[in-house]
């Protein structure tokens, strides 16, 4: 069952690797910056050289391959977890955060930064711009979040029997 979670994270790589290509590549959005797509919406080009929303900056090549090496650590971490996991839920939760933590380790060892554009907005207000890696991971991290605070059965798996 671990190895379904393995592939949803290399799917996770892979969408979010082949969206920073189009949009580097495709749609230039380094050179034009900000694209309207809809009145809440926005392609934004960022180069996130912090950890997530832009805490802890990395200021030098030190620090960058120092984030670089923390977060291999917990990917690799993660990647064992999966291992362990009990139930499908837990599993693709975990999927999703390794898939999402690799494509930014991608982008941090390529780029130097993490790539970033997706960017909604309504008036004034502006949710930080964030890409296909970090939805995966907030979407994942959310998952266990919820199992934990929820408790109970792990859905996904068959509850014991009680020997009457």
């Amino acid at each position: 069952m671990a190895r379904h979670a393995y592939a949803l994270a290399g799917m996770i790589l892979v969408l979010d690797q082949l969206s920073k290509w189009w949009i580097i590549h495709v749609v230039e959005l380094a050179s034009r910056g900000s694209i309207a797509v809809l009145p809440v919406f926005s392609l934004t080009w960022v180069e996130n050289r912090g950890v997530s929303m832009g805490l802890l900056t990395a200021g030098s090549d030190t620090a960058r391959w120092a984030l670089v090496a923390v977060t291999a650590i917990i990917a690799a971490g993660v990647a064992l977890w999966i291992r362990r996991a009990t139930g499908w839920l837990e599993q693709a939760a975990l999927g999703l955060v390794l898939g999402g933590a690799l494509g930014n380790i991608v982008d941090r060892v390529r780029f130097g930064y993490v790539v970033d554009f997706v960017h909604l907005h309504v008036g004034r207000w502006s949710f930080y711009v964030f890409n296909v890696a970090d939805a995966a991971i907030t979407l994942g991290v959310g998952v266990l979040l919820l199992r934990a605070f929820l408790g109970g059965s792990q859905p996904g798996r068959m509850p014991k029997e009680s020997g009457s």
